[in-house]
């Protein structure tokens, strides 16, 4: 039975997509068999995989609103060993179109259920913000993990972000665990990036990642040729950072 993990901050630009998009393709190239969800209604995850997100039938929208199975909306091996599940910006509508609809917390959940057995691991994007999709996105995961921007206002919404998770574990999902923090945009020759680092492990109770995800250019260049970093530049900073982090995640 694989293991789903969502990836999540209601902070924008803290690399969330980049996180989802890397750590997939590593657990791949670690011989895993990888679902990635995108329930972002920006989509970038799944351009970030080369794939057209505006010339889809089904996407995720259309498995909210019961009008496709998950099975119809899976695209298979987007690289090798990665199946996406894709967005795109009609997704922004499902709030409304939700409305009043009996146990609409569930709804990604009892989809994916149908999947799950098929997969070592299932990675979740979550959108920037605390709503019905990153709920949906909790109550389906096994446990959340958080990216971190190494910057000054790194810890604000964190606290908040853990009340969230905690308030779905306490009524939707008893299941749900923090998987850890994992630090991004990592900058070696500041000493701001490592008083961060040194805040956050003083402040929260939290696994914390020993994975830095550095800044590197080729890690934000990778995205617009729609591949993963390891596939783009293998050798690059970025590449064995994530390669690192796949390590660290399967060892625990």
């Amino acid at each position: 039975m694989g293991k789903t993990i969502a990836v999540a901050n209601q902070k924008g630009g803290v690399g969330k997509t980049t996180t989802s998009i890397n750590l997939s393709a590593a657990l791949a190239a670690k011989n895993k068999n990888v679902l990635v969800i995108d329930t972002d209604p920006q989509g970038n995850t799944t351009s970030g995989f080369g794939v057209d997100k505006n010339n889809l039938d089904n996407t995720i929208y259309e498995l909210f609103l019961g009008e496709c199975s998950i099975q119809e909306c899976i695209i298979k091996n987007v690289i090798d060993k990665v199946s996406l599940i894709p967005s795109n910006v009609n997704l922004a509508a499902t709030e409304i179109e939700l409305i009043g609809v009996d146990k609409k917390e569930f709804i990604l959940r009892n989809e994916v259920d149908w999947v799950k057995d098929q997969y070592d691991y299932i990675i979740i994007d979550c959108p920037p913000s605390l709503n019905m999709l990153t709920i949906n996105s909790m109550t389906t995961a096994d446990s959340v993990l958080v990216p971190i921007q190494c910057e000054y206002y790194a810890l604000e919404g964190l606290s908040q972000l853990i009340h969230t998770v905690n308030l779905v574990k306490e009524r939707l999902n008893p299941d749900l665990e923090m998987e850890g923090i994992v630090f991004t945009m990592y900058d070696s020759r500041t000493n701001l990036s490592m008083q961060v680092v040194e805040n956050v492990k003083s402040h929260l109770n939290q696994t914390i990642y020993n994975t830095l995800i550095p800044r590197n250019i080729r890690l934000a260049e990778a995205p617009s040729y729609g591949l993963p970093i390891n596939m783009y530049d293998p050798k690059s900073a970025g590449a064995e950072a994530y390669m690192m982090l796949a390590e660290e995640i399967i060892k625990k």
